[in-house]
């Protein structure tokens, strides 16, 4: 009678050829039944896909723009991390109301009159008519006067009004008289020019404290009872509402001054200041002064907020920031003002201060609001402060509730579109900003959102536009890595199409950046572990086995190179993990299997690595080695490669079986089950009493090592004098021990357990193998595994368990049963 392999058996019979175990580990079904991938899908295979860890990035123990690793860290064009700060660099005249129109300069000359001049009586104002006196002129009003110190030639108003006070305060013996006091908009500006004041004017500017005008309150639109719009309008409106709410602002501006000349006691302290500066916050919200309008008190309340920052105290500056923020402060005021929040955001003890206010919605607000390339460094530095708070969990929370991602997602959007005049500074942003997402990433909350809001489709378009920036492509790298361990995540990204092509040619640009290549290596691996349309795509891509294996021989250290550090050995190593582990998975598919078994410098290489690492040193290296091996040999019949090199692989085998490393034992023990089908192996592993090994391996009580190590002894056992020496083993009592405490419910491990029993009875009969008492035990067990009815009466998953009984387990066990029964009788 012939017998049965795991590999080719002998010619069989019409009944026994349909039951043919063909391959290593992989049985041929019946053709009128489901296929193995349909029936034995979540069994055990052969071909198995590898896993890894997923590369670590340690966090930075200080808060940075960039890492140590970056290529920016040293780089003298990006935006400083350090700088100081204070009033003066703010520009309130940055903050006068604008009409949104650009004026073109005059063409004439300006002309100011002075006493003695000819135009003088002409241009001089004069004293405001009788309010009574119907024949007043209504251009005779001080509106007109003010709206000539619009005129392009005279100097900027802030500038203008920071050297006056200088020179006042240097020369107080020179200080003009009131009457030269020239007052446009909220600033009292002294140019030299004489102005009649009218008795109304100034009884009325006679009531205000003169610290109403050093802060800008009580300029021209509250003098002479007028009131103008607080909003801004410029429409007159008496409403006593709105002269109420302008009182209390104009109230708490002098209590914020005072406060903070005050030397010390409670209306200096930090805690009195941050309330002031709340209530002002809710009194401007009730006036409607917040927001993008331009009220014309802006200049102000801000010269009062702007005072505020050189007061060392984080907690003022973030109300004078929330403040800011919502008054929509544009150009160098808003740079400052975040530059202001990113000092903030730099001490992890500050982020509490972040939670309870409404500066992070106007940091979102900017991305949705601001132009990358009129606004980039604002932006750069908000940015940074996302990133910073991105590390604490309440923070994350509110930037998900605050719409962040499609904030981001918009944004990024943006980004994509500058023009090259502009991508260095984009690519600044764009390392904050995917840096923050890479830490959301950690969170469940925010990964279905990278999903729904196409971030992971967004992302490989950042790649394809920067990808000459190895910091943005390393930080996307990182975000990849860790969504694509997730199958929401990985489905989105398998979806897109581009992303394969995109890898491989990253990989190959930047091959030297070892953090971005050990990801993108390990995204690969994720994506080609559970898909067959995801080996195939990244196969057909291409270049594609050319790219990663010249990748390997770029990472494959070898000993006549000189020696590197031992962190460049562990990093070189790391990428040699992920990179096996892709090739392991990609041998999975049929078609690129085949393929890759007949590329000799894909074998060479892994054979190299076995050769160049011991398993001591190199754990997980040689074992995903030896695991990318057992998928490759399972086409040996279709790789001359494979053929030529069977005894060779044999030979390596050997160091990883005899270690004390028991996954290593397995692995090598798996490619023992392919490789001895070959004659020669066969004749290697019996000579090198590798035989032994196997038939302990049946003690472990295991089901996977007790599964390989049967496979490798079923087709040791084709050869009689093989039988002879497994038998003085006691094989046959060790293969029926496993039957009775593992085979139950695992029916391929069952079915293999009888074909090697089948295999090791044609040597004389089972009387040579099992002592009687023992056979009628074995027979006891095959007559209640074959009992259908009983079997499955207590089976949860019986579909799936009754297909493996009737396809794997129940054609060998009768065949078993009854050669068996008949030779004992």
């Amino acid at each position: 009678m012939h017998k049965l392999s795991r590999g080719q058996g002998g010619q069989m019979g019409s009944t026994e050829r349909k039951y043919e175990l063909c391959g290593p580990f992989l049985p041929r079904r019946h053709p009128l039944l489901k296929t193995s991938a349909e029936i034995v899908g979540e069994a055990r295979r052969i071909l198995r896909a590898q896993s890894t860890q997923r590369p670590y990035t340690p966090r930075d123990a200080h808060r940075q723009l960039f890492a140590r690793s970056s290529v920016r860290a040293d780089h003298s064009s990006r935006p400083s991390s350090s700088f100081s700060l204070h009033a003066h660099h703010f520009d309130v005249g940055d903050s006068r109301p604008s009409s949104g129109t650009r004026l073109s300069p005059l063409e004439h000359k300006t002309r100011i009159a002075f006493p003695g001049n000819d135009d003088f009586s002409k241009s001089s104002p004069k004293p405001p008519a009788d309010p009574l006196d119907p024949k007043r002129t209504p251009a005779r009003t001080r509106g007109r006067l003010l709206r000539a110190a619009s005129i392009s030639t005279l100097p900027p108003l802030a500038a203008h009004t920071d050297a006056s006070q200088e020179r006042l305060h240097q020369n107080p013996a020179k200080k003009l008289p009131p009457d030269q006091a020239f007052v446009s908009g909220d600033h009292r500006e002294v140019f030299g020019v004489p102005h009649l004041t009218s008795p109304r004017r100034s009884q009325s500017e006679s009531r205000l404290p003169q610290s109403s005008f050093d802060a800008g309150v009580g300029s021209d639109e509250v003098r002479a009872g007028q009131r103008t719009d607080l909003g801004g309008s410029g429409k007159n409106n008496t409403s006593t509402g709105a002269d109420s709410r302008w009182d209390t602002i104009a109230s708490l501006l002098q209590q914020l001054k005072a406060a903070a000349a005050a030397g010390g006691g409670h209306e200096a302290s930090p805690e009195h200041l941050c309330d002031l500066c709340a209530a002002l916050h809710d009194a401007l919200a009730a006036a409607g002064m917040l927001g993008p309008q331009r009220c014309k008190r802006r200049s102000s309340i801000l010269r009062m907020l702007f005072q505020l920052i050189d007061l060392n105290s984080p907690r003022l500056h973030m109300h004078v920031a929330e403040l800011c923020l919502a008054l929509h402060v544009s150009g160098n005021n808003l740079l400052n003002i975040c530059k202001l929040i990113f000092q903030i955001s730099r001490s992890e003890a500050n982020d509490v201060l972040f939670q309870n206010n409404s500066v992070l919605d106007s940091l979102v607000g900017l991305l949705l609001r601001e132009d990358a390339t009129s606004c980039s460094e604002a932006l750069f530095y908000g940015a940074g402060t996302l990133k910073f708070l991105s590390g604490n969990v309440v923070v994350v929370h509110l930037l998900l509730e605050k719409n962040f991602m499609s904030a981001t997602r918009d944004f990024i959007q943006k980004l994509c579109r500058v023009d090259d005049a502009h991508l260095t500074i984009a690519g600044h942003i764009l390392v904050q900003l995917t840096a923050t997402l890479r830490n959301l990433a950690d969170h469940a909350e925010a990964r279905p959102l990278f999903v729904s809001h196409s971030l992971m489709s967004k992302l490989c378009s950042v790649l394809q536009r920067y990808r000459q920036d190895q910091d943005v492509c390393t930080n996307v790298s990182r975000i990849y890595s860790k969504l694509s361990s997730y199958a929401e995540c990985r489905l989105a990204l398998e979806q897109t199409p581009d992303c394969y092509q995109l890898f491989l040619e990253l990989l190959s640009k930047h091959h030297q950046k070892q953090d971005l290549v050990v990801r993108l290596l390990f995204t690969l691996g994720n994506l080609t572990a559970k898909s067959d349309e995801a080996r195939q795509r990244l196969f057909r891509c291409e270049a594609s086995l050319d790219t990663l294996l010249r990748l390997y021989d770029d990472y494959q250290l070898r000993e006549e190179e000189s020696p590197p550090p031992p962190a460049s050995r562990r990093e070189a190593e790391d990428v040699l993990v992920k990179l096996v582990r892709v090739l392991a998975n990609m041998c999975i598919h049929e078609d690129v299997g085949a393929a890759l078994a007949s590329s000799t410098t894909c074998v060479q290489l892994l054979m190299e690595t076995l050769e160049l690492r011991s398993v001591a040193e190199s754990e997980e290296l040689t074992v995903n080695v030896a695991a990318a091996i057992n998928n490759l040999t399972f086409y040996r019949k279709e790789s001359a490669v494979l053929r030529r090199s069977q005894l060779a692989i044999a030979q390596l085998m050997l160091k990883l079986v005899l270690s004390s490393n028991m996954t290593a034992v397995l692995e090598a023990t798996r490619v023992y089950g392919n490789v001895s089908q070959s004659k020669d192996v066969r004749d290697f592993i019996m000579q090198n009493k590798v035989h032994r090994f196997m038939v302990t391996l049946l003690d472990s009580k295991n089901p996977d090592v007790c599964f390989s190590a049967c496979g490798v002894l079923t087709n040791l056992a084709l050869d009689p004098p093989n039988r002879t020496s497994l038998s003085l083993e006691g094989i046959a009592i060790k293969l029926t021990d496993c039957l009775r405490d593992l085979g139950a419910g695992d029916w391929q491990l069952s079915a293999q357990l009888c074909q090697a029993l089948w295999n090791m009875s044609g040597g004389g009969g089972p009387e040579k193998l099992l002592e009687a008492q023992d056979s009628e035990s074995l027979l006891e067990i095959l007559t209640s595994y074959l009992d259908e009815n009983e079997i499955f009466k207590w089976t949860e998953d019986e579909d799936y368990h009754r297909a493996l009984w009737e396809l794997e387990f129940r054609p060998v066990g009768q065949k078993l049963y009854h050669t068996w029964s008949m030779k004992c009788k």
